[in-house]
């Protein structure tokens, strides 16, 4: 993937018409999907974060962020 992170970054960038969030409390994990589900590879972004992308355009469809509670200072 490597040079391909700032197109990716550019991707998250996209206005979605359909965005679905999922939040396990058990587990402190928040799931993002963007659009319809697809096939997707997943890289470890560190920190906690997992970016999900389509392999064939680099489109962003979705996003799980681990340790939620944590990040929130409210």
């Amino acid at each position: 993937m490597g040079s391909q992170k700032i197109s990716m970054i550019e991707g998250i960038k996209k206005i979605y018409s359909d965005v679905e969030f999922d939040y396990d409390e058990e587990v402190d994990v928040l799931y993002v999907s963007f659009g319809k589900p697809s096939k997707a590879i997943s890289e470890d972004l560190g920190n906690g974060v997992i970016l999900r992308y389509n392999e064939e355009n680099d489109d962003i469809v979705g996003m799980t962020l681990i340790g939620i509670k944590k990040r929130s200072t409210h």
